[in-house]
């Protein structure tokens, strides 16, 4: 069975169980000592389950069940136990009796509060797992120790109305519940809320039990100390390689009514009164240049080049490597287009409304001296205005291709999730991914294809002679590619529903093995652990239910930090229900494993990998980018609320004011 799988049993138990107490509970109050007997047994019997599916779930790692062996599992047996030994032998006496007074005898104070403070200690699991979230710590604890002892006091009272409540358990109720409160959230008023973007020299911390690094800024090293550079010193340079050109583009953001294929007309934040924005396309080792200018974007806008390994300064994180660009400012970017492949670039200034309002692009960069043959189709897949469009088209994109043309279709998923494909009517090969070329690609067909939010799938085909569609989201037509002799109206490709069909394609299988320069047995300068999660955290100076990071929302997330040189290897957990797409900038990471087995096709660079509920990926990069970075998920309104946090070199700084927009 899955993790994932095991998870939602696990939650299944401890919500039956919970019910199973809290319903003997009111059918005793009720006087229905029969059907409260046979509920209590029901929960005698869930409660030690839960005990069993914690123990199943323990094998997939104990990110998974910290809370619940520290915390759930202990309140739920302890109170289980004095439930069954105070109220037990007094609810079996009553249902046999079948009286009246048997009846009175169920609705007894010494037989309902015990049932029901079984049922509260019960849903404190649940409650601990969903609403305070990883890590189980002691504030938590006291916390869900405070609201099941004030539930029972509470109950007590509605029972016992003349009898006066234990002034002593009351107290300690209210201290405990106090103390929980400033233990789970003063902590991050203090030390964790220092400046999380400085990497000052002397100031970095040993490796946390969890793998992450106290926060920069408490001199707890003793580590020679890095030089000090500026993030604004790390710029692209002036020139291009050798035998390269200077490709310069200038770009105006500003808000316009844009007009889709349909004729349906949206309001958007567009780059040049477009969307998606003008394409930047260069050759291997030319220098892009491209001028930023903000008309009326009130937010604010910066371009951020996803997955391009440019230098930091030219990164585009607001507060961290620039200012965002207001209305009437300007921004230059350079680099040289090291990189081949297919990238995109967006604003990185409240980027979860800029982008999905349309402030985006492509970026796509081809080898130097490659001829350019065949067909070439950028498809960038974003929800528009509650459409999906492919590019600006929300009718399928429809062009005629000769048979025996090369064809390349380079999809872009430019969402906050992650999107389906499915191409019928050819066999296809998927050749690269995230703009990085697979080694040994096989012939594919009657395959879905996963694509993460943010990543990049190139597929190449020979145009047969019959028609090829692209599917989105196995509904959605996107592409039709015709010949002609057979036009537009042909149907004879698979049709939708039997496409829906089709197996996903894993990743981690697909093509052949190849060497790389490191593997999982390398030694590693190095080690992080995130674990993805949902709870109450400290976000900006308030409590929030927040997308969390070892228990913490942005900017209260510990630095990772490095020397430049390093072999970092990440760790990447989600214990929780939604899918991450999780992005590190400036860096491709090489996958070393997920859910702990190894891939045995072609090695695997990614710059945004998918972390499902219940999946654990370990990835790798070497520290070869010097500069500040940001770590984020790439549902860009999971980051908004906590879900991010920064990498940063050894001995770099930033004299920005160490916020970010989104």
């Amino acid at each position: 069975m899955t993790t994932d799988r095991l998870m939602v049993l696990d939650l299944l138990v401890s919500v039956l169980a919970a019910a199973a107490w809290v319903g003997a509970g009111a059918a005793a109050a009720a006087r229905r000592p029969r059907t409260a007997a046979a509920l209590m047994a029901g929960a005698l019997v869930a409660s030690p389950a839960r005990a069993g599916s914690v123990l199943a779930l323990a094998g997939a790692g104990w990110w998974f069940v910290q809370e619940k062996v520290t915390i759930a599992l202990p309140l739920l047996l302890t109170a289980s136990v004095v439930a069954a030994v105070t109220a037990g032998p007094r609810l079996l006496a009553a249902s046999r009796a079948a009286s009246e007074a048997g009846r009175d005898a169920a609705r007894s104070p010494a037989v309902v509060i015990p049932l029901l403070g079984a049922g509260y200690a019960a849903a404190a699991g649940p409650v601990q797992t969903f609403l305070l979230g990883y890590p189980a710590e002691p504030g938590s604890a006291l916390i869900l120790l405070a609201v099941v002892a004030g539930a029972v006091l509470l109950t007590w009272r509605a029972m016992t109305p003349r009898v006066p409540l234990l002034r002593t358990a009351t107290a300690s109720t209210v201290v405990a519940a106090l103390a929980g409160g400033a233990l789970t959230f003063l902590p991050a008023t203090t030390a964790e809320a220092a400046t999380p973007v400085v990497a000052t020299a002397g100031a970095v911390a040993p490796a946390t039990a969890e793998g992450g690094h106290d926060m920069p800024g408490h001199d707890m090293s003793t580590q020679a100390s890095a030089p000090v550079r500026p993030v604004t010193d790390l710029r692209g340079p002036s020139a291009p390689a050798p035998g390269g050109t200077v490709r310069r583009f200038t770009l105006t953001a500003r808000t316009a009514t844009v007009t889709l294929s349909s004729g349906r007309k949206v309001a958007a934040w567009t780059f040049d009164g477009q969307v998606p924005g003008p394409p930047i396309t260069a050759e291997q080792g030319d220098l892009v240049e491209v001028r930023l200018r903000n008309a009326d974007i009130t937010e604010g806008v910066t371009l951020h080049w996803h997955g391009y390994d440019v230098p930091s300064g030219e990164d585009g994180v607001p507060g961290l490597t620039q200012e965002a660009v207001p209305p009437g400012g300007e921004f230059v970017y350079r680099f040289v287009a090291a990189q081949t492949g297919t990238y995109w670039y967006h604003t990185h200034e409240v980027s979860d409304i800029g982008v999905r309002m349309g402030l985006y692009g492509m970026l796509v960069v081809t080898p130097r001296g490659s001829a350019t043959t065949g067909v070439d189709l950028t498809l960038p897949v974003h929800t528009f205005a509650g459409t999906t469009v492919v590019g600006d088209h929300d009718q399928p994109v429809l062009q005629e291709v000769a048979p025996g043309t090369p064809v390349r279709l380079r999809l872009v998923d430019t969402d906050n999730t992650p999107h389906r494909f499915t191409l019928a009517g050819t066999v296809y090969r998927l050749v690269a991914v995230d703009g990085t070329d697979l080694s040994g690609p096989g012939p594919l067909s009657r395959a879905g294809l996963r694509l993460p939010a943010g990543g990049r799938y190139d597929l190449a085909f020979t145009m047969p002679s019959g028609p090829v569609v692209l599917r989105v989201d196995d509904r959605t037509e996107a592409v039709r590619l015709t010949t002609a002799a057979n036009g537009p109206g042909n149907d004879d490709v698979t049709d939708a529903a039997a496409a829906a069909g089709w197996p996903e394609l894993d990743l981690t299988r697909y093509g052949t093995p190849a060497s790389t320069p490191y593997t999982s047995r390398s030694r590693f300068d190095r080690r992080f652990t995130l674990v993805l999660d949902r709870g109450l955290a400290l976000g900006d100076g308030l409590p929030i239910y927040a997308h969390t990071i070892n228990g913490r929302a942005y900017p209260h997330v510990p630095t990772q930090v490095v020397a430049e040189g390093d072999l970092v290897r990440l760790t990447v957990v989600n214990r929780g229900r939604d899918t991450h797409p999780w992005h590190l900038h400036g860096h491709r990471v090489l996958v070393l494993a997920r859910d702990g087995r190894a891939p045995t096709g072609s090695p695997l660079w990614l710059d945004t990998f998918d972390v499902r509920p219940g999946e654990v990926w370990e990835v790798a990069f070497r520290a070869a980018n010097p500069g500040l970075w940001m770590n984020h998920c790439h549902n860009l309104s999971h980051a908004d609320l906590g879900m991010m946090l920064h990498l940063a070199y050894e001995g770099v700084t930033t004299p920005f004011h160490g916020g970010h927009g989104g």
